[in-house]
């Protein structure tokens, strides 16, 4: 996390100027330069128009015969000021390939990023607010590189001019005065708005902590119903939203205070220069147009300096949006492939654990020097008490986390060696809690692998016995699931699931308490699906009840992280160890579940 000292800085906009050029865009780079030359050729009719309005001033007091010389200024104005506004629309048109390119490759990159940071990172992170700043920054960017380009820079370009005439037609004099102006008025915006930045930011927190508080009560909707705390719910989320607001009304009443300083400013200087102008036409230094002439050229330089407030503060929220996003980009992922790390070569499948050691956190290890062997074709069942560290067997075979100490080998390749991509095309996995995709039910099934053709679908879905739930449902295939497939009871997702691991096919299976959600019929019912997708496969399945795994191959029960027991069910049964009093108390359970029926 960086300083908060130097969050806003403008030490930010150097990680996204580079983005205006890119190397493998040639047309892109083509339409910045036409955008630029379109700039210079705007800004040229823009100080020619006031030159015009005088000369059709100063034609008019002098001789009324002169009405074609007039006339044709009068054109040429006309021509300058229509001239002007075509640059800068075609500018536009230009320049919005660039920043929409621009904000679509860093919206790419950041979204990447935050799929390859770690599990223990999103776990942490809430949802609705990693979204929020996603969003944000994001949609900063083009509007930071437009007013970069095609503000801050021509308003340079034009005080340059400005002075410069200044310098010729009324003396160093009126220059100093407009410079100290211009380092007035940019000064006061500074003060000011570095003033506003701190409000800005407050608001921007109480917004995600708003945001926050209503993603995660939707997401949670059922258990709100639950426990009827509808208005609890309402009394929190506005709670969160009057923060927001206290914090929206302080900035837009600090925005009031800006506007009428920076107005006090320019109007200063407004009636100092034509008060001058007037005093010289009163001696006969200058002519009538000369007193236009001054009043156009401030009021060109008054439009951008007026911007330029406007878009400082523009440019120092786009920072305060952008710099969680980019502290999300600097987050350093976890898990990384080795520099020199090959792809998986599955050949049979054998799955070992070598005294590994595992901690989520300092000071509370879980795995304590565990040793595993799943030999290629066979399935191993591991059991135990909650907290056992049953399931983070497959975080770590999955390499969501790295072990500790110790390794874990798949056909004797060490995974930490191997990339993540091709680690995890050969595991395929039917969770405890299956999350769906807000997406059909062919969606879904077909999620297993890209570009799955209807048959394959159709196959896995026949395997997983969710076919003929599917033939009754109205739309069929194209049936919406809904949040989280909340549409579906438990056990017709975790056929979806199942249906999902075999469009992948891998050659090895987890079954993370596939069914431990499920009621004794629909478990039933799965757990012969899965003992037929389970066939020809290295399976690891961690079960919570014993009855679903006395046909494993092997059974290995953890206790506080290490193996315990190991063998068959009728071995372990016959040692009267942890094993047998685990399977009598569930036995016991089963029995007052089935006379309560």
């Amino acid at each position: 996390m960086k300083d908060t000292k130097e969050r806003g800085s403008f030490a930010i906009l150097w990680r996204f100027l580079p983005m205006l050029w890119p190397k493998d865009a040639p047309a892109l780079r083509a339409r910045v330069v036409a955008a630029l030359l379109l700039v210079l050729v705007g800004k040229a009719a823009i100080l020619t128009m006031p030159f015009f309005y005088k000369g059709v001033v100063d034609g008019m007091s002098v001789e009324r015969e002169a009405f074609a010389i007039v006339g044709g200024l009068v054109l040429a104005y006309a021509g300058m000021r229509f001239g002007s506004v075509l640059a800068d629309n075609l500018r536009n048109a230009l320049f919005e390939r660039v920043g929409q390119d621009a904000a679509r490759r860093l919206a790419q990159r950041l979204f990447r990023h935050i799929h390859a940071l770690s599990l223990r990172f999103h776990l942490e992170r809430r949802t609705g607010s990693l979204t929020r700043i996603v969003e944000r920054g994001t949609k900063s960017i083009d509007s930071m590189l437009y007013f970069l380009l095609f503000n801050i820079a021509p308003t340079a370009i034009e005080l340059t001019a400005i002075c410069v005439i200044f310098f010729v037609k009324f003396g160093a004099g009126m220059v100093l005065a407009t410079l100290a102006m211009v380092v007035g008025y940019i000064f006061f915006t500074w003060k000011v708005t570095e003033w506003r930045v701190a409000i800005r930011r407050t608001m921007n927190d109480e917004d995600n902590v708003a945001t926050q508080r209503a993603v995660d009560s939707l997401l949670n909707y059922e258990t709100v119903k639950y426990f009827g705390a509808e208005e609890r719910e309402a009394k929190q989320y506005d709670r969160a939203v009057a923060s927001f607001t206290d914090a929206a009304v302080k900035n837009e009443t600090s925005l009031a205070w800006l506007n009428v300083g920076q107005s006090l400013i320019t109007n200063l200087m407004m009636a100092g220069a034509m008060g001058f102008t007037v005093w010289g036409w009163s001696v006969g230094r200058f002519t009538p147009g000369d007193v236009v002439l001054v009043n156009a050229l401030l009021m060109q330089l008054f439009r951008p300096l007026d911007m330029l407030g406007w878009v400082y503060r523009s440019i120092k929220q786009g920072l305060i949006d952008m710099e969680q996003m980019f502290e999300l980009l600097d987050t350093p992922a976890e898990i990384v492939d080795a520099a020199d790390a090959q792809p998986l070569l599955v050949t049979d499948g054998a799955v070992r654990f070598e005294n590994v050691r595992f901690a989520y956190e300092d000071g509370r290890e879980i795995l304590k020097g565990l040793d595993l062997a799943v030999p290629a074709g066979t399935s191993l069942a591991v059991v135990g008490p909650s907290g056992a560290g049953k399931s983070t067997l497959a975080r770590l075979l999955y390499r969501f986390y790295d072990p500790t100490s110790g390794h874990i080998a798949i056909d004797g390749q060490d995974i930490a060696g191997v990339t993540q991509a091709s680690l995890r095309e050969a595991i395929g996995i039917v969770p405890q809690d299956t999350v769906l995709f807000n997406d059909t039910i062919g969606y879904n099934i077909g999620y297993g692998r890209e570009a799955a053709t209807p048959d394959v679908i159709e196959d896995a879905a026949k395997g997983a016995a969710i076919d003929g739930f599917i033939a009754q449902l109205p739309e069929g295939y194209d049936t919406k699931v809904g949040e989280r497939g909340l549409k579906l009871s438990g056990g017709e997702k975790q056929r979806v699931a199942i249906a999902r691991t075999l469009v992948k096919d891998p050659p090895i299976l987890i079954l993370d308490e596939a069914t431990s959600a499920l009621d004794s019929r629909t478990e039933e019912a799965i757990q012969s699906t899965l003992d037929r997708v389970m066939k020809k496969r290295t399976s690891m399945v961690i079960a919570h009840r014993l009855s679903t795994i006395t046909g494993a191959d092997s059974i290995v029960v953890l206790d506080e992280g290490r193996v315990a027991e190991q063998g068959t069910h009728d071995q372990l049964l016959a040692k009267g160890g942890l094993y047998a009093e685990l399977w009598a108390r569930q036995a016991a359970e089963r029995a007052l579940e089935d006379a309560a029926e």
